[in-house]
């Protein structure tokens, strides 16, 4: 007999950092339809919040807004705080924040450059864990981070994008090693060029047409991802139906890395 895996989520809430952007909308509308009461958390777009929250409310589920900011510590655990408190627990954790950056090459950076984006991200990465992971380690949990496909093939002008999300991703397997027994697991999804958020603030200023003919040419399916398909893949990472699976980064990259 086939044994049944339950609900793809348990009673509580999943908490989607960066819940307000691009893709980060999506999940949070994707997660409702699976079931999953959703907590958007935004730094300072509230319209775009609660745009996201009244989609994924049409799933019959519970769906909040929270102002999160991850570079402040002692904030971000009290939002924490309010959400358990509210719900009861939190057993899913995803991480789709994203920054406006400059497109350089590594020579060009300069050192107030790379510590606002390592504040911002590394650091505020580490402050979501530091915040949320005790009530994960409670009853078990997910974590799923947005990455990027860069970790796996250069993308020249990109460092202020890969470098912070490569430290994020080593964090997540030491994670997932350190808190596998207390039911805990972490997964990274490498993503390529997705055509949502920050690629469209930048996509007709940063990047000319030799830009783009480029890129979609190294691209195996020759075209740029759909922020659905990113959505989809952080919904089955964080669910039961991918419970034997942690510490691992998956590539949604159209075929990027090949």
């Amino acid at each position: 007999m086939i044994r049944s895996l339950g609900p793809d989520f348990p009673e509580g809430i999943a908490l989607v950092v960066g819940g307000s952007g691009g893709t980060g909308q999506v999940i949070s509308e994707r997660l409702a339809a699976a079931g999953a009461n959703v907590a958007i958390a935004y730094r300072g777009n509230l319209e775009a919040a609660e745009a996201a929250a009244e989609d994924a409310r049409s799933h019959g589920v519970q769906v909040v807004t929270q102002q999160m900011d991850v570079t402040d510590p002692a904030g971000f655990a009290q939002g924490v705080r309010a959400l358990v408190e509210e719900f009861g627990r939190l057993h899913t954790v995803i991480v789709a924040t994203g920054y406006d950056i400059q497109m350089r090459k590594i020579s060009e950076v300069t050192p107030d450059e790379w510590r606002r984006v390592i504040d911002n991200d590394v650091n505020g990465f580490f402050n979501v864990v530091h915040a949320t992971l005790p009530e994960l380690r409670k009853q078990g949990g997910s974590y799923v981070h947005i990455g990027s496909a860069g970790v796996v093939r250069w993308p020249e002008r990109d460092v202020l994008s890969v470098a912070p999300k490569g430290a994020i991703q080593q964090l997540m397997k030491g994670i997932a090693r350190e808190e596998g027994g207390n039911g805990v697991r972490t997964n990274s999804i490498a993503i390529g060029v997705i055509d949502a958020g920050i690629f469209h603030r930048l996509k007709d200023t940063a990047f000319d047409a030799e830009w783009h003919r480029t890129v979609q040419e190294t691209i195996a399916l020759h075209r740029y991802g759909l922020p659905e398909e990113v959505a989809e893949t952080a919904v089955f990472l964080a669910s039961a139906r991918a419970g034997y699976i942690t510490g691992q980064t998956v590539s949604c990259d159209g075929g990027w890395n090949l």
